[in-house]
């Protein structure tokens, strides 16, 4: 009888190459010629790793079958996945060192498998590719070769890597032959709520809502590999980041019934993010933070903004002391922990360093510079190119969140006004979009009516109903692009800000009315280099909670907005349920429901309502915000 996948005793296997024999203890990516064969992983949801060799005839039928022979289970109602991609049948578009994730139809999952044992002859193979091998072959990964080199004849000499106990999820400090910490490593299967996960927090299956409900379970680590690769030069000193397969027995492999952990340690291999470890004097929460430098925060900042970090606390920002002449007092900040960054829709960020007196003061003109010559779109290629498995949605809040940053740098607002823009507020217990997200709403609307009325044009004698509280809803026609589509009456958001429960419930009241009028002259627009005429402002704003909200309507905490660290009261030691853990989310924005001509004309009407939102921002804070003597002034 064959077990099912999540099978405990799966979890153990070591990785089993097949059709292809493996020289060497491979560091990075130079096994078969790429004409003939590909090496990549399948992981099945709970973790467990196999590696196959695919040649020319393989399809997604024989995958399965191999995985059968090998892990004794059973692949009929299973799909293969990459990334946003279900794998019918062709693996053509599958490179070397491709991961790929083996999920069961939602009907057939279930939290209580019976722990079989696995039988079949292939398990007595061993992994011949090596105890760590970097996923891709990229050259920004080229450091990091040496790095693995340490780790190896440190593992070879008796050196293993110890356990990290802070965090939510499982981490291992591997070192070198001297016993010190060289990288931090992060399987996949061991994240919050991941079915391995070594300190209680358990409940979920590889590729379900995590943490961030917009950030699946087992997706953090290219996400981390992704905040390096953006980080060019490290502007921002994001450590070297690779993806691995990485074999060890140190790793945790849970019963898959409770979340407890096996007694018995056996190798295991596993998918996970491997980052150099920086030595470093303290974290930014035991330090104070007026001492930091404004350049280093503001490089971070910008980071963040880009890929909307929706986790910069002061715990994963590290502080080290530079010594030497002329720098006493002077101090090195190191970003990390960048797993819960490009979400797939809009989330509510987290920069603590929006409260930081640095973050108020102006660009300078480098700063400028740099935030000027970022180009999205290359951007989204290099993270095509270098993690084929990250998500279309998480590419387009890149691009969407650059765009913001390049238009509100270029306009004059400081780091924090940015961040503030980005972030949602809470008035009693309920949590309202944030100002960017309200002008993607607005841009959304304005896509749909544009759609509706070219349907109308062509199509006058046909009834057509339009849901517009469905966001998902999708009209089968191409949307005409003309001039004619820019509104140039001036936009505001009302009399305190874009979040003003009076504003909205105002809007509530009157969502039968297809204008709103605000009483406000307009704003100038105080740009150097750039005319009036280049932005083009909305005069209407018919958006409420009702018709923004897909899922649900409200966001209810009690005592106010939660603290982002959600469960550090928790005893490491206790098993909860993962919907137990979770708070709930609101995803008033999403964008994987836009086809590619509807999101390029959303980014058209999504600049041409950034002005006036703007506008609106620097009235309220011009001569209100004043840290370190200084003003947000321009």
């Amino acid at each position: 009888m064959a077990s099912k996948l999540d099978s405990p005793i799966q979890a153990q296997l070591v990785v089993a190459v097949f059709n292809g024999i493996c020289n060497g203890e491979n560091h990075g990516s130079k096994r078969a010629k790429p004409g003939r064969t590909r090496h990549v992983f399948v992981q099945t949801e709970t973790g467990c790793v196999l590696g196959l060799e695919l040649d020319r005839n393989d399809n997604v039928h024989t995958v399965k079958k191999r995985l059968q022979l090998a892990l004794n289970v059973p692949t009929d109602e299973s799909s293969l996945t990459f990334g946003d991609l279900t794998l019918n049948n062709d693996l053509s578009a599958i490179r070397n060192d491709s991961p790929l994730l083996l999920t069961r139809n939602a009907m057939h999952r279930s939290s209580s498998t019976p722990c079989l044992s696995p039988t079949g002859n292939n398990l007595q193979q061993s992994d011949q590719s090596g105890l760590i091998e970097i996923l891709g072959c990229s050259t920004h990964f080229s450091g990091t070769t040496e790095l693995v080199k340490d780790i190896l004849k440190a593992i070879k000499n008796g050196v293993d890597p110890i356990p990290v106990k802070s965090g939510l999820g499982g981490a291992y400090y591997f070192r070198n032959i001297k016993g010190e910490n060289v990288a931090i490593v992060k399987p996949t299967d061991e994240e919050p709520f991941a079915p391995n996960n070594p300190k209680g927090f358990v409940g979920k299956a590889l590729g379900q809502p995590g943490l961030k409900r917009s950030v699946r379970v087992g997706e953090t680590g290219f996400r981390e590999v992704a905040a390096y690769l953006l980080d060019y030069g490290r502007y921002a000193n994001v450590p070297p980041t690779v993806l691995v397969k990485v074999t060890h027995s140190v790793f945790n492999v849970n019963d898959g019934v409770n979340g407890n952990k096996l007694q018995n340690k056996k190798k295991v291999s596993k998918i996970a993010s491997l980052q150099q470890f920086i030595p470093h004097n303290f974290d930014a929460s035991d330090h104070g933070t007026s001492s930091f430098p404004v350049g280093a925060i503001h490089r971070i900042g910008i980071l963040d903004i880009r890929i909307l970090n929706t986790d910069r606390h002061a715990g994963n920002l590290l502080v080290r002391k530079l010594g030497g002449v002329g720098g006493f007092g002077q101090v090195e900040l190191i970003p990390i922990d960048h797993g819960l960054c490009l979400p797939e829709c809009l989330e509510d960020p987290y920069f603590e360093w929006i409260y930081w007196p640095q973050a108020s003061i102006p660009f300078s003109e480098d700063e400028l510079e740099y935030i000027k010559n970022l180009d999205p779109i290359r951007d989204s290629d290099m993270l095509r190119a270098e993690l084929p498995m990250i998500r279309e949605s998480c590419l387009r809040v890149l691009v969407l969140c650059s765009i913001f940053l390049q238009e509100a740098a270029a306009f004059g607002l400081c780091l924090a006004e940015i961040g503030e823009m980005m972030t949602r507020e809470f008035h009693g217990q309920e949590e309202e979009p944030s100002e960017l997200e309200v002008v993607c709403l607005e841009a959304k609307e304005l896509v749909m009516e544009t759609d509706i009325s070219f349907f109308e044009a062509d199509e006058r004698d046909d009834e057509f109903l339009f849901d517009m509280d469905c966001e998902t809803a999708e009209v089968n026609v191409s949307p005409k692009i003309s001039g004619d589509l820019s509104v140039k009456a001036p936009f505001h958001y009302g009399s305190e800000s874009v979040n003003d429960r009076n504003f909205l419930a105002q809007v509530d009241e009157n969502v039968e009315e297809s204008e709103i009028q605000i009483n406000e002259g307009p704003v100038r627009a105080g740009l150097t280099g750039r005319c009036k005429e280049d932005w083009y402002t909305a005069s209407r704003l018919s958006i409420s909670l009702k018709k923004v909200n897909l899922d649900e309507k409200h966001f209810h905490y009690h005592g106010g907005k939660p603290e982002r660290n959600y469960m550090i009261g928790y005893s490491s030691k206790m098993t909860r349920s993962a919907n137990e853990q979770l708070p709930t989310s609101t995803s008033f924005v999403k964008f994987a429901d836009m086809n590619e001509e509807k999101w390029n004309l959303f980014i058209v009407k999504f600049k041409e309502l950034l002005y006036p939102a703007f506008a609106k921002r620097r009235s309220r804070t011009i001569g209100q915000r004043e840290r370190l003597g200084t003003s947000c002034q321009f």
